[in-house]
């Protein structure tokens, strides 16, 4: 059975589970009082029928791929079995791509044709004992669950309990995500960086990692002096905030307090759909339409402005960052009491000065936020830079030149086939790592500010 199918038979057993234990308790209540609400007792039998079955799941989908592997190579002939893991790799990806996507090799051996026909049996065989064990591990879960429900049982606590540690799970697995990303970058870029210096990456003025990637290569020269990165970021990143800060904190001001109840509510989605296009299409429209326009009024300025800049890049990923900054400092302008205008208005203040002197004041800490969280979406952004800036790292503070990012080399590095073990490959984790600090900054500068400047309102 398709995993998505099961899904869905086992979700509506779940369901099904919940107004099981729900009907039963309110059979038992005739008997006597009910401890919890008949909704706690379908809870719970809902919570016996779904969680072992996830447990089950989570279990079987990391064992299962292990096992039907190691079977199938145990199949294989003892001299492919005995070979280096990179020709194995590449035995194995063929014996999936004949079992899975009817690919027929017309050099496959007979060895590899087998594993993939043993491939196919094991999966079938391991999706078939999953849907059984699945579904009688499911009605276990609501027959015991059933057995468990009488008017005395305390069905809200345990339910309760059982939510409490699902949160704290939750969380565990959010905390072990961040940490093991923090050491997989920590770990990667200390291998680079017990091959390049330290010193020499984060002051170094040139980046040419195009050469480094066998260390024997003839005429392998290299350099990873990441400063040229850092400065195209730098460039992107602060035309965008000029583009994106006022003008998205002035309509936030306007939808907030000028626009009539009509116009906002027009306006305020409609401003959001920007939000919702995708990233490549401003790509495509800053390539196309905006970085040609500020070529040709170059001349007439007297300036020289090349094919692809940092100007027309950063103009267009302003534009796309104006939503998040006017959405975000709308809500928080919102939300300063009325009780502060009235009295601002109590007091003489014209609308304009209770804005300057009382809302924004009050309104600060959830500003800053929302600039911090457009400046992460800038430093962050990759189709925009890649379309619109190229992908030269020129050491330059002229908007009018091409530049490129920290993320567009981290994606640049990463594509293709490459080996893992070299300095052009590992760089990336490096630059993941110096990205990383930069935003841990941000969020400790954003904090600084927040907790300087709020103030409390009764």
């Amino acid at each position: 059975m398709p995993l998505l199918f099961l899904t869905l038979v086992l979700l509506g057993l779940t369901v099904l589970a919940y107004y099981l234990g729900r009907s039963q308790a309110l059979g038992a209540s005739a008997t006597g009082r009910l401890h919890s609400l008949p909704s706690y007792y379908g809870y719970y039998a809902a919570l016996w029928c779904g969680l072992p079955v996830v447990m089950l799941l989570f279990a079987w989908l990391t064992l299962e791929p292990r096992i039907v592997i190691g079977l199938v190579v145990n199949s294989l002939p003892p001299e492919q079995q005995n070979l280096p893991q990179a020709q194995l790799d590449l035995i194995l990806t063929e014996v999936r791509n004949i079992a899975f996507r009817s690919m027929t090799m017309a050099n496959a051996s007979p060895a590899v044709l087998a594993a993939a026909e043993n491939l196919k049996r094991l999966t079938t065989l391991a999706n078939w004992a999953l849907t059984v064990l699945a579904l009688v591990v499911a009605i276990l879960g609501i027959l015991y669950a059933r057995s468990r429900i009488r008017p005395d049982f305390r069905a809200r606590n345990t339910v309760e309990i059982a939510v409490e540690w699902i949160l704290i799970g939750c969380s565990t697995i959010a905390v072990l995500t961040t940490a093991g990303i923090v050491l997989s970058l920590l770990f990667e870029a200390a291998s680079f960086f017990f091959r390049i210096s330290p010193i020499e990456f984060l002051f170094g003025l040139k980046w040419s990692p195009q050469d480094a990637i066998r260390a024997d290569q003839v005429g392998g020269s290299s350099a990873f002096g990441a400063v040229p990165l850092f400065t195209g970021t730098l460039v992107i990143t602060v035309i965008a905030m000029a583009v994106a800060v006022p003008v998205g904190l002035m309509s936030a001001i306007y939808l907030a307090d000028y626009a009539p109840k009509g116009l906002r509510d027009v306006a305020k989605p409609a401003l959001e759909v920007i939000a919702g296009i995708p990233t490549v299409v401003f790509g495509f429209f800053a390539a196309l339409t905006v970085a040609p326009f500020i070529r040709d009024l170059g001349p007439l300025v007297g300036l020289e402005i090349g094919a692809q800049s940092a100007l027309a890049a950063g103009i267009v990923m302003g534009v796309m960052i104006i939503p998040f900054v006017s959405s975000l400092a709308d809500d928080v302008i919102n939300a300063v009491p009325q009780s502060l205008r009235d009295g601002s208005a109590g007091l003489g203040a014209t609308k304009s000065e209770t804005i300057k002197q009382v809302i924004l004041p009050a309104a600060l800490p959830g500003i800053v936020a929302a600039v911090m969280l457009a400046i992460s979406k800038a430093i962050g952004e990759t189709m925009i830079v890649v379309m619109a800036a190229g992908l030269a790292a020129n050491l330059t503070l002229n908007p009018f030149e091409n530049v490129t990012t920290v993320t567009v080399q981290i994606a640049t590095l990463l594509v293709g086939d490459q080996e893992f073990d070299s300095a052009k490959t590992l760089s990336a984790f490096a630059l993941g790592l110096v990205l990383f600090f930069v935003t841990l900054c941000l969020n400790i500068i954003a904090l600084r500010v927040v907790n300087k400047y709020r103030e409390r309102y009764d």
